[in-house]
């Protein structure tokens, strides 16, 4: 669902192969679904997986500026982030699940791309010095159950002194009964407050449900304890976004 989305979105930004139309001939707005197991809808432009840096909130740029080394961009969707350090000669991989999001990335110009999980890619042997999540992709850490074998996957990929920076929201300023109720309703389950399932669609497309985390920095701290990362800064001067970053212990 995620690599066709992906694919009508670049067909209407660059008028290059079929778009999908609202009758007549005027392209339709590629719109990403998100539905809540509680019920609630949204829908986002799936056009900013797409954007240049000029488009991009101040955290992205400061994001981007810490990169060195060997970068993995995990979830790299349309692969903004990927171009943005190749134009900067910072050699990256971009590592999505959707095989047609990759596709996408590779008629954009992203040149190292690897398909599958941090998981399965640790037997790649790959190594690397800085890995991102970026675009709120510290929400693929899932939660409690989830975070020590993600966490653990990447250190398999680190070098000495590796570091991770990660994109998050947290979600307790909000004082909307939807959302505050929902967080209430997770930790009646034993599940962190802003710990999400949903699922997505386009057009008659669809995933299937999973976990997505928006969490605290200090429900961050308390995920990573124990694990072989250690949490060095949060930079929240976009209150309620922050930049974690976590740097290899020892």
């Amino acid at each position: 669902m995620f690599g066709e989305m992906l694919r009508d979105a670049y067909a209407v930004h660059t008028g290059i192969g079929p778009r999908p139309l609202a009758g007549g001939r005027l392209p339709r707005p590629v719109i990403e679904i998100i539905e809540r197991d509680d019920g609630l809808v949204n829908g986002a432009p799936a056009a900013h997986y797409l954007d240049g840096p000029e488009h991009w909130q101040p955290y992205d740029h400061r994001a981007v500026d810490r990169a060195r080394g060997e970068t993995l961009d995990i979830g790299t969707g349309g692969g903004r982030i990927a171009l943005a350090l190749q134009e900067r000669d910072v050699p990256v991989t971009g590592l999505d699940t959707s095989l047609g999001a990759l596709r996408v990335c590779r008629h954009r110009g992203v040149r190292d791309l690897v398909p599958g999980t941090v998981d399965a890619h640790v037997a790649d042997g790959r190594r690397y010095d800085t890995f991102l999540l970026l675009g709120n992709n510290l929400g693929l850490i899932e939660g409690r159950e989830r975070a020590p074998a993600f966490l653990a996957a990447l250190a398999a990929m680190a070098r000495p002194g590796a570091q991770v920076i990660a994109h998050g929201t947290d979600p307790y300023g909000t004082t909307d009964p939807l959302h505050t109720g929902y967080h209430e309703r997770n930790r009646r389950r034993g599940r962190l407050g802003g710990q999400l399932r949903l699922r997505l669609r386009y057009r008659e497309l669809g995933t299937g449900w999973f976990d997505y985390l928006v969490c605290s920095a200090g429900e961050l701290a308390e995920l990573i304890h124990g694990s072989p990362w250690e949490l060095v800064d949060v930079d929240d001067r976009d209150a309620p976004y922050y930049l974690a970053t976590l740097r290899l212990a020892g």
